[in-house]
């Protein structure tokens, strides 16, 4: 059933304890892939044109499937094997080797499979999902529109009940009604989960879902379907993005994805859910592990990226030291060293954060969403990471590629395949900007209402009857900070404790803050000017309280490790991630007078010092971030 690889590095023991640490409970699952996955399985060859990478990564994606990797959170009914959060790490992983794979696979798996598994019942579950997970049944999701990316409540596909055929008819009534950038549509392609106004008796009862045959078993065009090749993209190639539009296209009845509405055998539409705006929020909340599974792999393409500009910079010198005759490493430099090691703290972090919120998917999952608060926050929390890891993907690849030189602009060292397919991550499964207002406006409704259920002025006005200080409820950390916070009261900016207080102190004055903003706006004549006048604090306040969320996280992280000598280095580690960020925001810690520029410069002191001291176990702290050398293929490696 499985190839085995031969592992061609040997960790140190501190790499492989500090690995062990940060996968945490996804250990198992991430070490079979760096036991049995060779780079041959699933890192592609940045030579290669359109058509080869698009077969490569079809190919590589059903061989995978057939060994049983990237095919968790499925039903053992009809095939999957593990949990839903497993599916997170294995994407994750999937991520490590090329992220045209792993959006392949998050594609076919994630979104169309999730959708079946998600808004489908019995019957389409059996019908699609076997040859869903193995690949031969191939699918698409159809949501975004020329005209309606982020607004996907606005889309113009319609899918109308016809009464007299007891089908339903799906079409695309204009040309901005055409479904655009849907991976898998143009090539491979068979079905596709198209997102629709759903028409009844001439009543709209907002968007649902239905599939949609788009392509004969031998892959030939179906009556009524138009699909269109996007071609040469900016990054991805290995993933056939395309168009589709539908022309008066007639579907069966039981096709509809009707877990939350739909036409019944008498002809009459019903749904469990009474409010239209409720139905489709609840309808999208149960897709959101695409979000967190695309944080995720922009934070792995990142871990790459940082793997292989670190291990150059180990072994790359450049001029000497005085008298000595011996050439000094780049990463002697503090120069350098403030390039990498941040970031690899971040790593780490982001790491535990990733961690934690699969778990906390797997929780709202096996409870079947029945903690309507458990899940908006869940949202929120996707909805957050998910914007501050792609943008950070985004800059720190980059950072990498001119870490490295001259030489990490050659394709043959990795880097800039990177980079190129994580750009796109920023905006797609949800733009950042958009997502990081949906956070705000769950901090100020405090959990208790779907995004969905106001638009920005209810939102304003509700923040009126908002109580202050709920917002800052805290993570499954709740009792390692308590401990930390009653323990010490020490200010010195090596102090967890002071840590936490600057980052919950952000959080909360960013937020209390704009909730006063939000009710002035709210009483303001023009009210869209108004409340559209605090959409930089909303974005200030959900990176805030996203910073805070991965804080804890990191923490819990450590207290749950076993072995003390990595816990101290890890403690190191974090040191540097909080210290960072409060020095990357001391802009804002000094005109709300919470340090003075003393304070400012002894930050910047500190992470100097921490990036000195973490230099010598910057192999250590690499090989931990979970990357096979031999997955990296950088010639400047070899």
């Amino acid at each position: 059933m499985t190839a085995t690889a031969t592992r061609t590095s040997t960790l140190t023991a501190t790499g492989e304890a500090l690995r062990r640490a940060l996968d945490g409970p996804f250990h198992a699952v991430k070490q079979r892939w760096r036991d049995e996955v060779t780079a041959e399985d699933f890192v592609r060859d940045p030579d290669w044109d359109i058509p080869t990478a698009r077969e490569w990564a079809l190919d590589k994606l059903v061989d995978l499937a057939a060994r049983e990797f990237a095919i968790a959170g499925f039903p053992e009914a009809q095939g999957g094997r593990g949990s839903q959060a497993e599916s997170v790490a294995h994407f994750e992983m999937l991520a490590m080797g090329d992220l045209s794979l792993a959006i392949k696979s998050g594609v076919q798996h994630g979104l169309w499979g999730g959708a079946v598994m998600n808004l489908g019942n019995q019957w389409h579950h059996e019908t699609w999902l076997p040859g869903t997970i193995t690949g031969e049944t191939t699918g698409c999701f159809a949501m975004t529109e020329l005209g309606h990316g982020s607004d996907v409540q606005s889309l113009e596909t319609t899918i109308t009940w016809v009464p007299e055929a007891g089908e339903y008819e799906v079409h695309s009534p204009t040309p901005g009604a055409t479904k655009a950038y849907i991976g898998n549509a143009a090539t491979h392609g068979k079905w596709a989960a198209v997102f629709g106004q759903m028409i009844v008796d001439g009543e709209n009862h907002g968007v649902h879902v239905i599939i949609v045959r788009i392509r004969t078993e031998e892959l030939g065009p179906v009556d009524g379907v138009t699909i269109g090749d996007q071609g040469h993209k900016g990054g991805l190639l290995g993933v056939d993005n395309g168009t589709i539009t539908f022309d008066h296209v007639r579907v069966p009845r039981e096709n509809l994805l009707d877990r939350f509405g739909g036409v019944t055998a008498d002809g009459v539409y019903a749904s469990t859910i009474e409010s239209r705006n409720a139905r489709f929020f609840t309808m999208l909340g149960t897709l959101v592990r695409g979000r967190i599974c695309v944080g995720g792999g922009a934070a792995s393409g990142t871990r790459k990226a940082l793997s292989i500009a670190t291990r150059y910079a180990l072994k790359r010198t450049q001029f000497r030291l005085p008298d000595l005759g011996r050439e000094i490493p780049l990463l002697d430099y503090q120069t350098h060293q403030r390039k990498l090691l941040p970031n690899i703290a971040k790593a780490y972090a982001y790491g535990f954060a990733q961690n934690e919120i699969a778990l906390q998917l797997q929780r709202m999952m096996d409870a079947q969403g029945s903690d309507s608060t458990a899940v908006r926050e869940l949202e929120t929390r996707a909805a957050g990471m998910k914007a501050l890891l792609t943008r950070w993907a985004n800059d720190t690849i980059q950072v990498c590629r001119e870490a490295c030189g001259g030489a990490g602009y050659l394709s043959e060292n990795g880097l800039t395949m990177v980079r190129q397919d994580a750009d796109v991550f920023a905006t797609f499964e949800g733009d950042n900007t958009v997502l990081l207002q949906l956070v705000a406006k769950a901090l100020l409704l405090d959990y208790k209402k779907t995004w969905g259920d106001m638009d920005m002025r209810g939102t304003a006005q509700a923040t009126a009857r908002m109580l202050g200080g709920t917002f800052l409820e805290r993570t499954t950390a709740k009792a390692v900070i308590d401990r930390i916070l009653s323990g010490s009261k020490s200010k010195d900016v090596g102090s967890r404790a002071w840590h936490i207080e600057m980052f919950e102190d952000r959080e909360r004055h960013t937020v209390e803050g704009l909730a006063k903003r939000m009710r002035a706006a709210a009483k303001a004549s023009d009210s869209f000017a108004a409340v559209n006048a605090c959409q930089q604090h909303m974005l200030a306040a959900a990176k805030a309280h996203t910073d805070r969320v991965v804080l804890e996280a990191f923490i819990e992280g450590i207290d749950e490790t076993d072995d003390p000598y990595i816990a101290s280095i890890l403690n190191k580690v974090c040191d540097l991630y909080a210290l960072a960020t409060i020095e990357e925001n001391r802009g804002w810690y000094m005109e709300h007078e919470r340090f003075d520029g003393a304070r400012s410069k002894v930050v910047t002191e500190a992470v100097d010092a921490l990036c000195l001291d973490l230099r010598g176990k910057a192999l250590e702290l690499t090989e931990g971030m979970g990357v096979e050398e031999s997955w990296l293929n950088a010639e400047i490696l070899r």
